[in-house]
């Protein structure tokens, strides 16, 4: 049996603060007077809105699924006390930032994963918000704090985002992030099988 990385996303009971790992990629909050926020989050396919809910859920925060007017799965919660700190950390004014020496475990990665991670040529890329690319440098410190230094790629390379690649980053990626959430995932996820297929 493979022992239990402390920072890995099965670690720790889940926790409010983990909603953050959606703001790494493409989800947005917002703040309504300081004490009470909304969080949602656009992503490309419904097992990924499905399995965000769920997390959401595992948190005592209901979200609900929705559509884009993009036509696109949406996730969504209401305006909740509960989430207004993580609203502040995440923002400077009226814009998204990252909170200041940001530490990345296992829940939060997952949930960036769950967001907006893939699979890309010569690694795996966790997709970053192209309406904030100011939190581009900051995530990719983020990550190489927690042993998994990323390269940046843009629009032309796929992104914008980080890949990850490397056999022992992917497999130490792949153990924090926990087993995929539901078969539709399997292809899409971070699995140290796969790792070890394509090292």
């Amino acid at each position: 049996m493979a022992q239990l990385s402390f920072f890995s996303a099965e670690a720790n009971a889940p926790k409010v603060s983990d909603l953050g790992g959606l703001l790494c990629g493409p989800g947005q909050v917002v703040s309504f007077g300081g004490a009470a926020a909304r969080l949602s989050v656009v992503v490309e396919q419904a097992w990924r809105a499905e399995a965000i809910a769920a997390a959401c859920q595992e948190r005592g925060v209901d979200a609900e699924l929705a559509t884009s007017d993009e036509g696109t799965p949406l996730v969504r919660t209401a305006f909740r006390a509960d989430l207004a700190e993580l609203a502040a950390a995440w923002t400077k004014g009226a814009v998204k930032a990252v909170p200041a020496g940001l530490s990345l475990d296992g829940a939060a990665l997952r949930l960036w994963t769950l967001a907006a991670g893939r699979w890309v040529d010569n690694g795996f890329l966790l997709g970053l918000d192209p309406r904030a690319p100011d939190t581009y440098e900051p995530l990719g410190g983020a990550l190489a704090r927690c042993g998994l230094a990323a390269t940046a790629l843009g629009v032309r390379g796929g992104g914008p985002g980080l890949r990850i690649s490397g056999r022992r980053r992917l497999t130490r990626l792949a153990e924090l992030v926990g087993p995929h959430p539901l078969a539709a995932a399997q292809d899409e996820w971070p699995v140290v099988s796969r790792v070890r297929a394509t090292g």
